[in-house]
């Protein structure tokens, strides 16, 4: 009665523990395979850090390559197109030049000929002058007596001789400076002096006329 009950009171029987083993090992079972799965997460997580990481490595590689091989060609293009702008520079710079200088040597050419069509036509004012005042003179010296011609003559020597002296008195008084600007109006004066003597002449040979006229009446 007592081992009776005793199994009834707190002993457990073969079969209960029994059951009880099985419990455990059932618990057991799904612990190691809970933490099973556990370390396979872990590893797959690292494998997927890895992976990534790696990939990230190599897209970070690639991207570098990519933008280097960019800069290289941008830098080339950048130096061809330096290179075709300066030659356009230059070419265009020569063409201006030329330009330049054909406009310059044609402006040049104009100036030379019209230069020379106005002294070819001071030329012929000249000449006509001349052969007029010569013509002139001629006609008044046709005109004139002998005695008004020697007087004539005679009047110029003495305006000559008196200017000369003039000229000289002047020459003594004036400064250097005035001299040399007088020189040049000179040198100008000569360059047309037989159209202004041919006039003077005429002037006196006519002044000399209406002088003897009047004395005649």
């Amino acid at each position: 009665m007592n081992d009776e009950s005793q199994n009834k009171m707190g002993s457990p029987t073969p079969e209960e523990l029994r059951q009880q083993v099985e419990r455990t090992r059932d618990e057991l079972g799904q612990t190691v395979e809970a933490l099973a799965r556990k370390a396979d997460v872990k590893a797959q997580a690292k494998e997927k850090t890895a992976a990534a990481k790696k990939q990230a490595s190599e897209k970070t590689a690639e991207l570098k390559e990519q933008a280097a091989e960019k800069t290289a060609a941008a830098r080339e293009q950048a130096a061809e197109k330096a290179t075709a702008v300066k030659e356009q520079a230059a070419e265009k710079s020569a063409e201006l030049k030329e330009q330049a200088a054909e406009k310059t040597a044609a402006a040049k050419d104009q100036a030379a000929e019209k230069a020379a069509a106005v002294r070819e036509q001071a030329a012929a004012a000249t000449a006509q002058i001349r052969e007029k005042a010569a013509q002139a003179a001629q006609a008044v010296k046709d005109r004139t007596p002998d005695p008004v011609q020697e007087k004539t003559a005679q009047a110029a020597t003495q305006v000559r001789e008196s200017a000369a002296r003039a000229g000289q008195f002047a020459v003594d008084r004036t400064p250097g400076p005035l001299l040399e600007k007088a020189d040049r109006v000179a040198k100008a004066a000569r360059a047309n002096r037989t159209p202004l003597l041919a006039g003077g002449a005429v002037l006196v040979a006519f002044l000399l006329i209406r002088r003897g006229r009047g004395r005649n009446k």
